[in-house]
């Protein structure tokens, strides 16, 4: 799609400039008039100006040896349903490119790598994977990378004209199933209300939250409580205090009483959506191992899909002792950035199923081989992914490509506008699938206008980003 936006910023670039015959022949050509000019006159010119001039209207983005970054901008994006940065990169050849950075984090760690970036192809998308891998980090910290690493991906489809799953070695699927999960609520057949609403809307896999801070305030229920003054809510941010210690260092427990009533929640949602659906389990809450496992097998009965991030990723004999201890799948991931921690994770064998989120493990071609290496070792690959469509299409096309793939997040459920995001007639998601098309790369254009409705507080809609675009460091890590 040409990106008129950038017009006088494409055409100062000499291999995309309209025509020589624009620059050299216009005045020798202005009494007869370019419209008008017949083919005699026409057969006096050179004959480089004659196919300049009849090619003219000819796409010049056609031409990836060529392609040249000149220029990348963020849009940030609030309620789909977080806050999602929007990487936008544009070319000489007037195509631009789309990633996302990690929900919930700072559009700054995309903009920092832009003059990393600028002048360079970016067709070689794994060449610039390894110059700029070294300002990822886990968590939040990988989004910068991988939203910038899912736009080269776009641009590289889109010079080439084919789907980004294709360039990763084709496709096990078109159809990509997708899991949801649903807000929570005190009353358990209100909460399995809701999750039968999900599958009534077509989705068939779910996955439930199910946090302490559900039980805590009836009485008997949690071994700890006072030393956080009763807040036990996992997302606070207040520094030192429950939501952001990690779990072996709450001193919480959770009492029988306090698993027995978490378990009605569980009941109720298995008699309200059947066993036919794959039914996961999340954010249980800040508690040592043994809580853990207590809890996990107290589950079992409900043949759970999953029990994920029962104690934070990287604790790997912790993972191991908890998934040696009970009979309930172990999942975790989402924080994880690059195929080494992966790796570690797999080599232990101490989780069953591994859950990258593309927008902090690296983007498309290192998801792409966590997974891969995760199927050696006999592991499926779920996705987590809580974002705007750039993303999800981003991690659909690995599960496209990915064959020990299970099933990709889908976080905006109730979230109204989430399809009119894209410039498409027909919606992204339909009834709990994502289908791919042979569009080239990730397959969308993004409603820029509608975007511009969406932006979060204080943003502009990809505005100039001059402040970015000097290099001051000397980035080589070996001497």
């Amino acid at each position: 799609m040409r990106d008129e936006a950038h017009s006088a910023e494409v055409t100062d670039a000499p291999e995309d400039r309209p025509s020589r015959l624009g620059r050299r022949a216009m005045l020798g050509l202005s009494a007869a008039g370019l419209g008008g000019l017949s083919l005699g006159a026409l057969a006096f010119r050179p004959v480089e100006d004659q196919v300049d001039y009849l090619t003219q209207k000819v796409s010049r983005a056609s031409k990836p040896s060529q392609l040249k970054i000149t220029d990348m901008r963020v849009a940030v994006l609030k309620g789909v349903p977080f806050t999602s940065p929007v990487v936008r990169i544009s070319t000489n050849q007037g195509i631009s490119g789309y990633g996302e950075v990690r929900d919930d984090a700072d559009k700054r760690y995309a903009l920092e790598l832009k003059n990393r970036l600028v002048g360079q192809n970016p067709c070689n998308v794994e060449k610039l994977f390894k110059r700029i891998k070294q300002f990822g980090n886990h968590g939040r910290r990988g989004g910068g990378v991988s939203g910038v690493e899912m736009a080269l991906w776009d641009l590289a489809g889109k010079a080439y004209g084919v789907p980004v799953f294709q360039m990763l070695g084709g496709a096990y699927r078109r159809k990509i199933r997708l899991y949801t999960d649903t807000t929570e609520s005190e009353d358990p057949k209100e909460y399995a209300s809701r999750m039968k609403d999900r599958v009534d809307k077509g989705f068939t896999f779910l996955k439930m939250d199910l946090g302490i801070e559900l039980i805590a305030k009836k009485p008997g229920t949690i071994v700890g409580k006072g030393l956080w003054k009763g807040n036990l809510e996992q997302y606070d941010e207040t520094p030192g205090g429950y939501g952001q210690t990690e779990h072996n260092f709450t001193m919480v427990q959770v009492t029988d009483k306090g698993i027995d009533l978490m378990a009605e929640y569980v009941e109720a949602v298995r008699d309200a959506v059947g066993y036919d659906i794959p039914l996961g389990m999340d954010h249980t809450g800040h508690f040592d191992v043994n809580t853990a496992i207590r809890l996990a097998r107290r589950f079992e009965k409900y043949n759970l899909a999953w029990m994920e991030d029962l104690v934070p990723w990287q604790y790997t004999d912790d993972w191991k002792e908890i998934t040696a201890a009970i009979n309930v799948p172990t999942m975790t991931g989402e924080d994880i950035y690059g195929l080494e921690a992966f790796r570690k994770l797999c080599d232990a064998d101490a989780v069953d199923i591994i859950q990258p989120d593309p927008a902090t493990a690296g983007g498309i071609l290192e998801t792409k081989r966590i997974g891969d290496y995760a199927r050696e070792k006999g592991k499926p690959m779920p996705l987590h992914y809580a974002g705007s469509p750039v993303g999800a299409m981003a991690s659909a096309h690995i599960a496209a490509a990915s064959e020990n793939f299970i099933a990709l997040e889908y976080h905006a459920t109730d979230v109204p506008f989430w399809n009119d995001l894209v410039d498409q007639d027909e919606p992204l998601m339909e009834k709990g699938w994502y289908h791919l098309t042979d569009k080239p790369g990730l397959g969308i254009e993004m409603d820029e206008k509608e975007m511009e409705k969406h932006l979060a507080d204080g943003e502009k809609l990809f505005a100039p980003t001059p402040e970015w675009d000097k290099k001051v460091t000397h980035d080589r890590t070996w001497s």
